[in-house]
């Protein structure tokens, strides 16, 4: 993969000292620059052209879900991860539909930042699991034509690629889907990139969406 350069956007600067001395850490990361406010993320992007944002999803007089949408004009090929408090939870469906491609707590450990990082780099999106519990909530009430449109491109999956489904739209990464399904980490993943297929999906979090608004979880 290369080294893996990443922009960093927080209005506090303890924050943005912590995540970079974290990723400092990672050999193949590289911070290449930090921001404070919106305005300044995409100055950033537009700068350096990180493989990776961290973006915080709350800053004070700055709109981030409007600075994302720039970002994602301007370097469709920079993936975008908020970082947020859990208060932040009604943020979460308006970002991912935006373009973010991961949503992870300012209180998560650093090997979970770390990862973020390299799986989101790697082309994948991922949601931690108070960001997928928000997700439940906030699309428990979505329209009944979206319901309509999830239920049938669910119904085009096998039973198992809806079952991989269900666990993917949980937040859980094929290593753990494949101990509880009892398969291996190969075959999880090949059902996995078949699900993405039929769903229409470019990533997880697009398919966590549709398993959402299918109401194919509690």
């Amino acid at each position: 993969m290369g080294l893996i350069t990443v922009g960093i956007a927080d209005d506090e600067i303890l924050i943005r000292t912590g995540v970079r001395g974290v990723l400092d850490r990672a050999a193949e990361i590289v911070v290449v620059g930090e921001a404070k406010d919106g305005h300044g993320a995409v100055d950033l992007v537009r700068t350096h052209r990180p493989r990776v944002l961290l973006l915080d999803a709350v800053m004070p007089g700055t709109d981030a879900l409007a600075a994302l949408r720039v970002i994602r004009r301007h370097s469709p090929l920079t993936r975008v991860v908020m970082l947020a408090n859990p208060a932040a939870g009604d943020l979460l469906l308006p970002a991912l539909r935006a373009g973010a491609v991961g949503f992870l707590p300012k209180t998560g450990r650093p090997e979970e930042l770390v990862n973020a990082v390299r799986v989101v780099a790697a082309g994948d999106a991922i949601l931690s699991p108070a960001a997928t519990r928000s997700l439940v909530d906030h699309v428990a009430g979505a329209e009944a034509d979206r319901r309509d449109r999830a239920s049938h491109r669910v119904r085009a999956l096998t039973k198992r690629e809806r079952e991989v489904l269900v666990h993917v739209a949980k937040g859980m990464a094929n290593a753990k889907i494949a101990r509880v399904m009892c398969l291996s980490e190969s075959s999880i993943k090949a059902h996995v990139s078949r699900m993405l297929t039929k769903l229409r999906c470019d990533n997880r979090v697009q398919a966590a969406l549709i398993a959402h608004d299918a109401a194919i979880i509690s």
